[in-house]
């Protein structure tokens, strides 16, 4: 994508985790291109990481973070703040999904998923909030799901950390709204990303779900970067605490 040094996202600094591919790296590209300062893409797998900030260009940074690590949040952060001066804009976008029924899902799978997908949302909120309010100014999005809307079988852990998600971005949007900083959850429905190609290695789960759709087709990584852009950038600036779908119709 060309970049907007005028586009909408112009001067800020941005950090995407769980962006090296998929829905967080078509929100790293699309930060770059409407004219963000800094996009600082992160994640665990590191190849691919730095391959994504490689392709954005000079703009993304690429660091390696395990959202579960407190420390390491606090590091990314100190990091930032030293070479920025502040942080405008965090997307809580990493996350692992697994399809398994209830009775066949263990408590150690049940765990990582929730510390992935909630407890890391947490700890990323609760590193930037401090900077942000000092600043009066700053946007936090959180990539919830359909799932934390409504109840799927083979989807426990799942829609635990989901509907947790939800719930803490309107805890947290009350709480620094008084401060000018804005949290709002998005949530996505199917999406053709390998996370969701990954979740069913006998393949077909795509093909599979599609019939739920009204639209009647699964959705892009872009069609949510386009909707988290909006919810970063000020065009959404009385906007917090609110749930934003992307799902082409399936909990209407």
């Amino acid at each position: 994508m060309e970049r907007l040094d005028g586009g909408r996202l112009a001067g800020k600094v941005t950090l995407v985790t769980g962006s090296a591919r998929g829905q967080g790296a078509a929100e790293a590209r699309l930060f770059a291109a409407e004219g963000a300062e800094a996009v600082y893409v992160t994640d665990v797998l590191d190849t691919e990481g730095e391959a994504t900030a490689a392709a954005i260009g000079a703009v993304a940074t690429y660091r390696h973070l395990d959202v579960t690590d407190e420390e390491a949040w606090t590091a990314l952060v100190a990091e930032i703040l030293e070479r920025h001066g502040r942080i405008d804009v965090l997307v809580n976008n990493a996350g692992i999904f697994r399809v398994m029924p209830t009775a066949l899902t263990s408590e150690a799978e049940y765990r990582l998923i929730v510390d992935v997908n909630q407890v890391g949302t947490f700890l990323g909120m609760k590193a930037v909030i401090p900077c942000m309010v000092a600043a009066e100014s700053g946007s936090i999005v959180n990539i919830s799901s359909v799932a934390g809307l409504q109840g799927a079988a083979g989807t426990m852990a799942y829609a635990a950390s989901k509907w947790a998600v939800r719930g803490m971005t309107k805890v947290a949007a009350k709480e620094v709204a008084p401060f000018g900083v804005r949290v709002n959850s998005v949530h996505p429905g199917i999406i053709d990303t390998p996370m969701m190609t990954e979740a069913s290695p006998e393949g077909g789960l795509l093909e599979r779900v599609v019939r739920a759709i009204p639209m009647g087709h699964v959705a892009e990584a872009d069609d949510v970067a386009r909707l988290v852009l909006y919810l970063a950038s000020d065009d959404s600036r009385y906007s917090t605490g609110a749930e934003f779908v992307v799902d082409g119709g399936m909990t209407a």
